[in-house]
């Protein structure tokens, strides 16, 4: 399929990065961003014009078509008792497999199950994965269609139950039809974080990739059975000031981990929707993650 052809990326001052990052995570709400972004924006019309610029354009980034004949895709329930009850997630396949298929979770940012990570999932199925993304967001009615009303919903979720959801997915695609019963995680942002958090509580997690995503729990690293690929941008000063003490935690524990700073990029250069995205280095990152995926969560060559 064709995509809409993505505009030049404008030419953003460093601050406006930080002071979106802030919005985006909460930190400040939009008028916020409105009044300290505004000496920032008389190029683009003033501040609400580049809030609009910041915002994702999904139709720029479609790679895979929900209709794509190579994959099946639906929605799925599952119960989840010590969550919210159920949860529902989106779950893609291979259209045809020579054998059983890994299997891995896809846990979005802070904005629920957005059609950009829907296609991520469509991604990772053509690259031979049972990918199933949950959305946080279900038991709050799922993601709203608007990136600012899912931001809001966000901040109303009860955390611990969405993390007892997000075991909950974890638990039952691990049973799917179809998989090899080698389970992974891949995240981004606040998927990032799960992905991380998800490693102390599931043993039978083999693999966890967290994009740009905070700590697991310190005192809990020792729980970490999973081998992880961890991916850093190098102008992220909130996620990156944790490091140091999640990397120390993580060798004092004998966790095996690499992790990537890819430099000159922002928070979530990896999202091809937004202004933040760096082709060139999201394009390797994937790559290497990919490969990670593949040596970890399919079974060696006889």
């Amino acid at each position: 399929m064709n995509a809409p052809t993505r505009p030049p990326r404008p030419d953003f001052d460093p601050a406006v990065w930080a002071i979106f990052d802030d919005y985006v995570h909460g930190v400040i709400d939009r008028r916020a961003f409105l009044e300290r972004s505004a000496r920032h924006a008389v190029a683009f019309g003033g501040a609400a014009a580049l809030l609009a610029a910041l915002n994702p354009r999904f139709a720029w980034a479609q790679k895979v078509a929900p209709t794509d004949d190579r994959l099946t895709a639906r929605s799925v329930t599952f119960a989840s008792p010590a969550g919210h009850g159920e949860g529902r997630g989106y779950l893609v396949r291979p259209a045809v497999a020579d054998g059983p298929l890994p299997l891995l979770l896809v846990i979005h940012e802070n904005r629920g199950l957005n059609p950009h990570i829907e296609d991520v999932a469509r991604r990772l199925a053509l690259e031979g994965f049972i990918a199933f993304a949950p959305d946080a967001l279900f038991p709050l009615g799922g993601y709203p269609g608007d990136e600012d009303a899912a931001r809001a919903k966000f901040a109303t979720l009860d955390q611990a139950k969405a993390r007892e959801d997000f075991v909950a997915a974890a638990n039952w695609l691990i049973a799917a039809e179809g998989g090899n019963g080698r389970l992974g995680a891949i995240g981004f942002c606040y998927g990032g974080a799960m992905a991380n958090y998800l490693a102390t509580r599931l043993p039978q997690l083999l693999a966890a990739v967290p994009f740009y995503g905070g700590p697991a729990p310190l005192d809990q690293v020792a729980a970490i059975r999973a081998e992880l690929h961890l991916v850093f941008a190098e102008n992220d000063p909130r996620i990156n000031a944790a490091w140091p003490d999640y990397e120390a935690a993580l060798k004092a524990a004998g966790v095996r981990y690499e992790a990537i700073t890819y430099p000159g990029t922002q928070h979530g250069f990896n999202n091809d929707t937004t202004p933040r995205y760096d082709a060139a280095q999201a394009a390797k990152a994937w790559s290497a993650s990919l490969a990670f995926l593949s040596r970890t969560l399919r079974p060696p060559a006889a």
